[in-house]
């Protein structure tokens, strides 16, 4: 099956990638109890942000599932680290393999243990399933920090309140 096909299959099935998709099914198999992008995270930038995580497991563990690891998504990860530590952030790639850019020696997989984040490479292993807990997210979770208020997100007539 070709890449688009499975892209275009996924999207039909309420997904944004076939890698999200492959994982849906896969946890149904294993009769899981998860949710799918139903908590809202929010941290903060330049600006005040919100983030979707792709499953939520019964167990509170949260599922992100990354093709390409862009830069932009370490630094989001980071912030979100850092924001909030409480939660159990955990990647699914497809290739842990991969180069973090073109000429980087440093690898996804690399990245992930040199900032605490536990991964695996296409599907949730079965550990983290057997995991005990309890997923006991809101539908929203906030940004306990001060919240900066302002007219750009550059920092010119930003506040702290």
């Amino acid at each position: 099956m070709s890449p688009h096909k499975i892209r275009r299959d996924a999207i039909k099935n309420g997904y944004r990638s076939g890698l999200e998709h492959k994982l849906s099914i896969y946890l149904s198999e294993k009769k899981c109890p998860y949710s799918y992008e139903s908590i809202k995270i929010e941290w903060e930038d330049l600006a005040y942000r919100t983030y979707t995580p792709d499953f939520v497991l019964y167990n509170g563990i949260i599922i992100e599932t990354k093709g390409r690891f862009l830069a932009s998504d370490r630094r989001k990860h980071l912030a979100i680290q850092k924001q909030h530590p409480n939660l159990d952030i955990r990647f699914v790639f497809t290739n842990s393999r991969a180069r973090l850019s073109k000429g980087a020696k440093s690898t996804y997989a690399q990245w992930c243990i040199k900032y605490g984040f536990r991964y695996y490479d296409r599907i949730i292993p079965e550990e983290w399933l057997k995991e005990k807990g309890k997923n006991k997210y809101p539908k929203k979770i906030k940004f306990m920090g001060r919240k900066l208020t302002g007219e750009t997100k550059y920092g010119k007539g930003l506040r702290n309140y």
